[in-house]
């Protein structure tokens, strides 16, 4: 008797899977329209949480299934949806994710993509979420504003592999530099499809809004990025600065407690731990900008918040980001700039801080963010003004120095 096939192993993902879930409902992405929900509803795909599988559980439609499922097509044409971005921005790639769809996964798929303002785009009525029902005339007709069918290409019809272990994920890097703000997801014919994850980085249209209103210039939403860590053991440091508040402890920064602790805690005369060590993460903001206010919120960190906290800022170019990154960010102590001095914490508290800047006037691209000893926190929040000036390009050497007055935004 021949052996059996071996599971293959499964395959490293792209790198660009360590960038934020653009559709995720997490962030605000939505189901606008779906050909048909019969088996699963399409908000399935734009769940947070990885796909899971209950063996024996039915409904009155048929087998459950954690994803989004069609009926066996009868009819003409294919299965689609649409699905408004929850951060718009540049997508850098997609997985096309069919675990646990091993019979009636949908063999193939095409992805389309577009960008609308907020002002230009046409009203759509707010979908309920439902099963064992197809998209009626009336939903059809409200859909076709969009002219989904016209927008642009960004993956190709292509066959999907099934829901086994090793083969659940498809990748599509995606090589545009636009701007979306919405996509299709095309199935051919029918089937079922656990999750889509839309990776990219947020885009503001920083020439638009209130000139006088400060920004948080290190939010997903608009583009900002961890580029660094010291430790992420029970969350990773872009949670903290992610969209809206948190929802929980894990959609926070917490580090391990740290093994070089004392023994026996003791304080200084100031009443700040006598601690040896740190935990650090460093971001890149979205914009460059002068930073007048920072926001700090421990909330549900109620036995595990860092005692003190501080920021600092410094401005790098692109290739010495990345030449940060390679040396683990062992940047020379001067060339940061302190944003907030060491600072108090508090648990489960939002804390609103004034920032050093505008005092020195000082434009920054990066930001530390250093809590001691360890811990977790909620929600990190740079507030401030984005400058004229741009990234420099790579290799070039930066001005030692930027200035703009506290409040001011030039042409952007």
């Amino acid at each position: 008797m021949a052996d059996s096939p071996r599971e293959r192993k499964v395959a490293r993902p792209p790198d660009f899977t360590q960038l934020i879930d653009l559709a995720s409902e997490f962030v605000g992405g939505k189901i606008l329209f779906a050909t048909d929900d019969f088996f699963a509803p399409a908000e399935n795909l734009l769940k947070r949480d990885n796909p899971s599988f209950k063996e024996h559980e039915y409904t009155e439609f048929g087998k459950w299934m954690d994803g989004w499922q069609t009926r066996r097509k009868r009819i003409p044409g294919h299965d689609w949806c649409v699905v408004q971005l929850g951060i718009q921005g540049v997508i850098r790639g997609f997985d096309v994710d069919t675990s646990y769809f091993t019979g009636d996964h949908a063999p193939r798929v095409s992805i389309q993509a577009a960008n609308f303002e907020e002002d230009k785009q046409p009203e759509i009525p707010q979908r309920q979420v439902r099963t064992g029902a197809a998209a009626t005339p009336e939903e059809f007709e409200a859909i076709s504003e969009l002219k989904s069918d016209d927008w642009s290409c960004l993956v190709p019809m292509t066959e999907l592999t099934p829901g086994n272990p090793a083969s659940s994920h498809n990748y599509f890097p995606v090589t545009s530099q636009q701007r979306w703000s919405h996509v299709r997801l095309n199935i051919f014919p029918d089937g079922g499809i656990a999750r889509l994850r839309v990776y990219g980085t947020g885009q503001k249209d920083w020439t638009a809004g209130d000139p006088k209103e400060p920004l948080d210039l290190v939010t997903i939403a608009y583009g900002g990025a961890c580029v660094g860590f010291s430790n992420a053991h029970f969350g990773h440091p872009n949670n903290i600065i992610g969209v809206g508040t948190a929802k929980s402890m894990a959609d926070g920064w917490e580090t391990a407690r740290r093994l070089d602790r004392p023994p026996i805690l003791e304080n200084d005369e100031n009443g700040i731990l006598l601690v040896p060590g740190c935990e650090w993460a460093v971001f890149r903001l979205a914009h460059p900008g002068v930073i007048t206010q920072i926001e700090i919120d421990t909330k549900y960190f109620k036995g595990n918040s860092p005692e003190t906290c501080k920021v600092d800022g410094c401005i790098l170019t692109a290739q010495e980001e990345e030449d940060m990154v390679r040396q683990k960010w062992d940047l020379p102590g001067h060339k940061w700039k302190p944003l907030l001095p060491v600072t108090k914490l508090k648990p489960d508290e939002m804390h609103v801080l004034d920032s050093l800047t505008p005092e020195l006037q000082d434009v920054i691209t990066h930001a530390k963010f250093t809590i001691t000893p360890d811990g977790g926190v909620s929600r990190l929040r740079l507030k401030g003004f984005p400058s004229s000036i741009c990234l420099l390009r790579p290799r070039e050497k930066p001005m030692m120095r930027f200035s703009v007055k506290a409040g001011f935004r030039a042409n952007l």
